[in-house]
Parts: C-alpha cells; sequence; structure tokens
C-alpha cells in the first residue's frame, strides 16, 4: 500500500528563544532536527508533506535544498496541529492510501520503529492508529484511554481528565497513521470548542469513533524516541541521547571508544572494526572510517569525511570534505579541508590547507598523491596538486602544482647573528 508522510514543522517554537533559526532546523550533530525525521521516513513513503509557517521560507529551502521528493505545505495562520495536517487535503484528493503524521521536532524516532508502526496498523485492520508510550509520570501528557476490547477509545488531555484518568501512565506520543480515504473528512468537520481556540488533531479520534471507524494505539517500548524538542535544555538532552545511543551501536560493532563521556559521533558516520576514537572528538555530518583507524584525542570531523583503512588522524587534527586513503598519517595540529590524501602520505603538524578564498568566496581542492611527505607548519594553497612521492619541506607555502619525486621548499635562508643576545644584556 502506498504511504505518504505528513511532518508538523509550521511551530515557532518560543521556548527555543531563537530569533533567527526556526525550531525544527536546530541541530545535533550537524544535522537538523527536520532532517532526522524526513531521513527515517523518506526510506518506505512514497512523498513527503512538510508543514511549514514560521520562518516558512528558510523551511522550505532547507527542503528543496536537501531532498527531491519532499514538498512544503504553508499553514498561514497556523491554527493547531488538526489544521496543519488539514493543509494537505488538495494534494491528496483522490488519494487511497495509508499517511503517516508525525512532528518535526522529535529526531529520535527510529525508521524501524515507524516501518513496525504502519505494520501493526495493516495487521489490526485499523482505520486511524495512534502511537503511544508509557511514562511513570506522565504529567502534562495527553492520557490514552482504552475500551474494554483494547481498542482505542479516546484521548484526554490532563486538563480535562479525572482523577482515575489521571493515573493512566500510557500517553500519546503524537504519532498517527490513517487510512486517509476513510479519515480524510474528518479535516473540515473539526471544531474549535476548546480553550486555545485551536484545531486538535487528537479530535480525529473521537470522530472516526462516531464513524464506526476501527480506531487503535500502538505502544513504543523506548519512550526516548518521542522525546520532543522545546527548548535549548531538551535540545541538549536529546543529543546526549542520540549520541549514547550511537557509541554504543559502535561497540557493538567493534571500534572501540576509549571514553563515551567525551566522545560525540554523528548516526551518519560509519565506522569499521578495530577503529579506536580517543577523548574528546567530535564528528559531524556524514561521514565513512575504515578498519584499524586511530582518531584523536580532540579531532573533529566535520562532515563529508571519507577515511580508509589504517589511517591516523592525530590531535587537534579537524578535516572537512576530503577523502583520505590507507595507511596515511595526518599530524597533529592540522586542518584538511576539500582535499584528496593518496596512500602513504605523511602530514607533519601544523600544516594547513588553505582552501578558501575570501574575495572569491570559493574554495578549492588540494590533491596529494601517494607517498607524499608533507613537512611540518607548511600551508598548501588551493587548487594545487602534489605529485606521487614529492616532498615539502617544513615550514614551505605550495602554490602550484609539484612534479612527482621532487623536493619543494620556499624557506629563508637562516640566519645566525653571533652574540646578538649577549650584545642586548
Amino acid at each position: 500500500m502506498d504511504i505518504k508522510a505528513v511532518i508538523l514543522a509550521a511551530g515557532k517554537g518560543t521556548r527555543m528563544k531563537s530569533e533567527t533559526t526556526p525550531k525544527v532546523l536546530h541541530e545535533i550533530l550537524g544535522k537538523t532536527l527536520l532532517g532526522y525525521v524526513i531521513d527515517n521516513v523518506k526510506n518506505f513513503t512514497d512523498e513527503q508533506f512538510v508543514i511549514v509557517g514560521h520562518h516558512a521560507a528558510e523551511v522550505e529551502k532547507f527542503v528543496t535544498d536537501n531532498y527531491s521528493n519532499a514538498k512544503t505545505v504553508l499553514q498561514s495562520p497556523q491554527l493547531g496541529t488538526g489544521h496543519a495536517v488539514s493543509m494537505v487535503c488538495p494534494n491528496l484528493e483522490n488519494y487511497n492510501g495509508l499517511v503517516l503524521i508525525l512532528c518535526g521536532d522529535t529526531p529520535l524516532i527510529k525508521e524501524d520503529t515507524l516501518k513496525n508502526f504502519v505494520d501493526f496498523h495493516n495487521s489490526n485492520n485499523s482505520d486511524l492508529t495512534v502511537m503511544s508510550t508509557i511514562f511513570e509520570d506522565p504529567t502534562n501528557y495527553g492520557r490514552i484511554i482504552r475500551e474494554d476490547d483494547n481498542s482505542l477509545k479516546c484521548i484526554v488531555e490532563e486538563k480535562d481528565a479525572t482523577p482515575e484518568q489521571k493515573a493512566v501512565k500510557e500517553v500519546n506520543a503524537g504519532i498517527y497513521c490513517l487510512n486517509w480515504s476513510k479519515i480524510k473528512d474528518a479535516f473540515s468537520q473539526l471544531k474549535t470548542n476548546n480553550a486555545q481556540g485551536e484545531y486538535y488533531l487528537t479530535d480525529i479520534i473521537s470522530w472516526g469513533k462516531t464513524q464506526q471507524l476501527s480506531v487503535n494505539a500502538y505502544i513504543l517500548e523506548n519512550s526516548d524516541e518521542i522525546y520532543g524538542i522545546n527548548s535549548r535544555s531538551n535540545l541538549a538532552t536529546a543529543s546526549k541521547i542520540m549520541n549514547r545511543n550511537t557509541l554504543e551501536k559502535l561497540m557493538g560493532e567493534g571500534v572501540t571508544v576509549v571514553d563515551p563521556e567525551s566522545t560525540w559521533i554523528s548516526a551518519d558516520t560509519k565506522i569499521g572494526q578495530d577503529t579506536i576514537i580517543y577523548p574528546f572528538t567530535y564528528i559531524e555530518g556524514k561521514n565513512v572510517i575504515g578498519k584499524s583507524c586511530k582518531i584523536g584525542p580532540c579531532a573533529h570531523l566535520r562532515g563529508g569525511v571519507e577515511v580508509c583503512d589504517n589511517v591516523k588522524i592525530g590531535n587537534f587534527v579537524e578535516v572537512k570534505k576530503s577523502k583520505i586513503l590507507s595507511n596515511t598519517n595526518v599530524g597533529h595540529l592540522a586542518y584538511i579541508g576539500d582535499s584528496e590524501l593518496g596512500e602513504r602520505v605523511n602530514i607533519g603538524a601544523g600544516t594547513i590547507t588553505a582552501n578558501y578564498d575570501p574575495i572569491s568566496k570559493t574554495k578549492s581542492k588540494t590533491v596529494l598523491k601517494d607517498d607524499v611527505k608533507i613537512g611540518s607548519n607548511s600551508v598548501l594553497v588551493a587548487p594545487v596538486t602534489v605529485e606521487q612521492g614529492a616532498n615539502i619541506g617544513a615550514g614551505s607555502v605550495i602554490t602550484k602544482t609539484i612534479p612527482q619525486w621532487a623536493l619543494a621548499l620556499t624557506r629563508a635562508p637562516l640566519k645566525i647573528l653571533e652574540n646578538w643576545v649577549g650584545k642586548k644584556k
């Protein structure tokens, strides 16, 4: 059956206290909250609709720049979650498949969880399924109230709940799966008879019950996955949860993380067996690191990095958008950006690839072929190529192609002034 996703991303995110960045474009390890959500649905849904509102232009640009199969739909004014979903009705007028509804500020939700949720919906012949979870302290969450046959009866918000209902620990997780052809009419019949004067998405449940439809709730075992981001504090908490999950997965696959408490690695980074990640290393974005590498301590990989086997990236080394082939060593205090490094290359301490031209605002590439040796404290001014086996003397500034097996030096002659210090004294 066809599946389309609707992602709610129109909210202002007032508690984030940000004038310039909409809530869903805040980042964890170099990737936006909205990016995590889209990535977790794009592989099993035919189309994704992102509902935009606050900072709509910025969110729309992010979506169109990064996702070919996602569309943005404007919600203006923002009149509640039910109103947000109703904005896609014209796009789905003749659609007969499933619609998955989720929030753009829940980056911890996993693709497998969403697939299991859809499978539950189908296997139970549901017309509408709500994801729920169990909280020992369910304060401030809408409570899941079930029928005697275990189907979903309703969701009761805390302010409207009786003492008996408040004791229920099963709460609404805010993710829905709908048989669209059977539920779509609900969105034209929602009412605003509530304290907020908004159209609530939760009201489609009571509507479904009045239509004698099959309404169910699916219990999510790991409640961390529906952790929502409403503040900078929430962002920090979610970042730690995501990082912990990533490090546990990597260690289970044969990667040594010397100190998980001080190490940060993005979920989009793949690392081979027997690689060692030393403390205070920060790896963000999408990267591939091979087997038997040594990274850090205090290394920073900024995304777009491909590292082959048996590579060492040392202390205080920063790497961005570069490919490093096997058995290469990047010594400490180096910067490697927009570069290709061959096999058996040695980068001396303090070497940088000067890849950015601030006048033209363009970035250029540095290419170091196999067996190249770069002396300490050298600058490679891109675009530049150092051919196979060439050596660069320490302290050199390289601005043009160096032929293979050559030695390149730009060092000024050494001058020694005898007894200069003694005379000063």
